[in-house]
């Protein structure tokens, strides 16, 4: 599905470009002045955000789960707000574009049994291990596949390391750790970034790489802190319905079955094979590491019912006043979960209201403030994608598909679960000193009196983790903006307590709904930042690139390169 973007140096071919692209000061790169012009403050309705949320996460969109009548409602309330906006139809006289889908469903599991040493172990289906395929297949059956510890999973020839190194795992079960090795470092200084998670770190590349190498299956080894977020989300989230995307006749490499593993259940799968999971970690951790056979095998075995059918994307334009034909984005995904595993009162249903109704009615806010400004020098473009929470698929078929050339595309923001925290004196920026889009954020933040905090949990990936990745992985430059830290009332302990209590009590479950007593004072602020970014971005006229050495530079240099107009 995802293969990460190695990181390259300038060329001469780049180099060209740099006439075309303007470039940030920092990491080896020249600097250019850029064109970032006051905007007033953008008349932004918080009964919109809030009752467009209140729809969104009702009970009657049963949690937005793509290919479901909840994705009809959720086309039909946004198309609604889009055209009283004011906004045109974005994909060529059509509110939606089409993202063709496989729903997979998993049924009848059996217990994933250990062979080989001592006792065997059982492991039940959702308590001690979850799994799924990717295949189109009706029955997935592993027997007797032999266990192979991979370490971190990581084959990046760049960086000279292979966990792969000196073994076939042809057919095999790799057990794999996740994040990256340096994770624990205290800095961003490392091999893979330090602190900051690579997609090398991310459960989407190490299943991606295990199925290179030709395993049969692949397991992860669940731990909180490294994952960033604990069992209950990979149970709600890796149950039930899982979209994909139609691969046609010629599907990528894929395993038979894709799983995790508790902590738990690790440790003395290990231990029954002599060895033991803190040892094995550190010996990972280290460059050189060699994956080690456990003389044991896993088997399991499920059904599956498959579905065919057509997701959407959803675009609405305000056209531009000078420059139709360049673009500045806002992303948002409109889909959640369904139906998921139940609350202990029996409530079944992920109404996703933070994650992501709050995002998705942000854009209909947004929206709506532009269209009482009248239409800014370049085209603004909003855009509500479908099947984030099965791997940003839609967003990856609009970058693969653009309906708006990328090389025309200046930029964007996404907004994804805006937090309830009240105000905040700050805003954090994940990603931050990546882009020249930096220096719109500082002129934005001036603008409202806040200050800039940088991603604080850059371990957890998150630059990784949303949409926005899908476009920056093929060079648009794209800020991906959180709420802040820094509370008025409680400063940054209050912040840090609110982010946990979020992620501990509702992140991918049923209690993620709307709450009347939400104090929206903190998202309003918020969302007059994204309308001053995207307003500064749409009346600008320099086209922002990603810093020198940068993982998504070379890629936007080639792209501009290339292209007639626009960058």
């Amino acid at each position: 599905m995802r293969t990460p973007l190695a990181t390259l140096g300038i060329i001469a071919a780049g180099a060209l470009t740099l006439a075309a692209c303007d470039s940030l000061p920092g990491m080896g790169g020249a600097s250019a002045a850029l064109d970032i012009p006051e905007v007033e403050a953008g008349d932004i309705a918080e009964a919109t955000i809030k009752d467009v949320t209140r729809l969104l996460s009702s009970d009657e969109f049963e949690g937005r789960m793509p290919g479901t009548p909840g994705e009809e409602k959720t086309i039909a309330l946004l198309t609604e707000r889009f055209k009283a906006a004011g906004l045109q139809p974005g994909n060529n006289g059509s509110w939606v574009q089409d993202v063709p889908l496989v729903e997979i469903t998993g049924k009848d599991y059996a217990p994933l049994t250990i062979t080989g040493k001592g006792a065997p172990m059982s492991l039940a289906f959702a308590k001690n291990w979850v799994g799924v395929t990717y295949r189109e297949d009706a029955k997935t059956t592993l027997k007797d596949s032999e266990l192979v510890f991979v370490g971190y999973g990581i084959n990046a020839p760049e960086k000279g390391w292979n966990d792969y190194a000196g073994v076939d795992v042809k057919g095999k079960t790799v057990v794999i750790l996740v994040n990256d090795p340096d994770w624990q470092t205290a800095g961003q200084e490392g091999p893979f970034g330090g602190k900051a998670m690579t997609y090398y770190g991310r459960w989407t590349y190490k299943y991606e790489e295990a199925a290179r190498q030709g395993a049969a299956g692949a397991l992860i080894v669940h731990q909180t802190a490294p994952a960033s977020y604990g069992w209950n989300v990979v149970e709600s989230s890796w149950t039930g319905p899982q979209a994909y995307p139609q691969y046609g006749d010629n599907p990528p490499p894929r395993t038979q079955m894709n799983g995790w593993v508790t902590e738990d259940a690790a440790s003395k799968l290990l231990k029954a094979a002599g060895q033991d999971l803190g040892a094995l970690t550190k010996a990972a951790q280290a460059k050189g590491f060699k994956p080690v056979p456990l003389g044991m095998k896993l088997s399991t075995g499920f059904a599956s019912t498959m579905r065919s059918f057509t997701s959407h994307n959803i675009i609405g334009i305000l056209p531009g006043s000078e420059a139709p034909e360049e673009y500045v984005l806002h992303t948002a995904h409109w889909d959640h979960l369904g139906r998921c595993t139940p609350a202990p009162d029996g409530d079944d249903i992920c109404n996703g209201a933070v994650d992501n109704a709050t995002g998705t009615a942000a854009l209909v806010a947004l929206a709506e403030a532009h269209g009482k400004a009248g239409a800014p020098r370049r085209t603004l473009v909003f855009l509500a994608v479908t099947a984030e929470e099965s791997g940003l698929l839609g967003a990856y078929y609009y970058a693969a598909n653009p309906v708006f050339p990328l090389a025309q595309t200046v930029g964007g923001v996404n907004m994804d679960a805006l937090q309830m925290a009240g105000p905040a004196k700050d805003v954090t920026a994940v990603g931050f000193g990546k882009s020249a889009l930096d220096q719109f954020l500082d002129a934005a933040l001036k603008a409202d009196g806040r200050t800039v905090t940088p991603d604080p949990k850059p371990e957890a990936g998150y630059y990784y983790r949303s949409d926005h990745f899908a476009f920056a992985k093929l060079g648009v430059p794209m800020l991906y903006i959180d709420g802040g830290q820094d509370l008025i009332e409680g400063g940054r302990a209050a912040g840090e307590a609110v982010a946990k209590d979020y992620t501990d009590n509702r992140y991918h479950g049923p209690k993620d709904a709307f709450n009347e007593a939400w104090d929206w004072s903190g998202v309003m602020a918020d969302l007059q930042l994204y309308y001053r970014l995207g307003r500064m971005m749409a009346t600008s006229k320099s086209w922002p690139n990603w810093n020198d050495g940068d993982e998504f530079r070379a890629v936007r240099d080639e792209s501009c390169k290339a292209a007639d107009k626009g960058c």
